[in-house]
């Protein structure tokens, strides 16, 4: 067992350390957060973490199969429903890490990222996996965002 398995073991916050004012985990509506052991979004101090996000309704029907664009699209947006459980926007984004099932697509991704990045325009990685744990989707994004003070502030 770990030394951060060890303190947590006895009621220590193993991260406490390195983010010490960690203090808020939202969950939504997904049966995979419990049963997974994860949180869909973190707020620790000024930053927001949202865990990977996929294109699914409230109800876990995954949206547009075969549609790179139209999920590209809903992702975004359950990434900003995801945000704003924390207190946060899209305008608070400081960067995006963009995993896609075919990049040769990248373009549709792009232009759906665009749409709600342009104005933000956070750092981003895209990269092509093999798959995701449904093989109807073809995209999951997780961002994160800072509530500070814009710089010259």
């Amino acid at each position: 067992m770990g030394a951060s398995h060890r303190q947590a073991a006895r009621g220590v916050d193993p991260y406490a350390a390195v983010v010490p004012d960690r203090h808020a985990r939202f969950t939504s509506s997904s049966p995979w957060e419990s049963r997974v052991g994860y949180s869909r979004t973190v707020r620790a101090g000024d930053l927001v973490f949202v865990s990977g996000t996929t294109a699914t309704t409230p109800d876990g029907e995954v949206v547009a199969p075969g549609d790179l664009y139209e999920q590209a699209r809903q992702t975004f947006a359950n990434v900003e429903a995801a945000l704003a459980m924390a207190g946060a926007a899209l305008a608070d984004v400081v960067q995006t890490r963009i995993y896609v099932t075919d990049i040769a697509r990248w373009e549709q991704v792009g232009r759906a990222h665009g749409e709600f990045f342009a104005d933000v325009r956070p750092v981003t990685t895209m990269v092509q996996v093999a798959g995701l744990i449904d093989p109807r989707m073809m995209i999951e994004v997780e961002a994160v965002a800072h509530l500070g003070h814009a710089l010259g502030e």
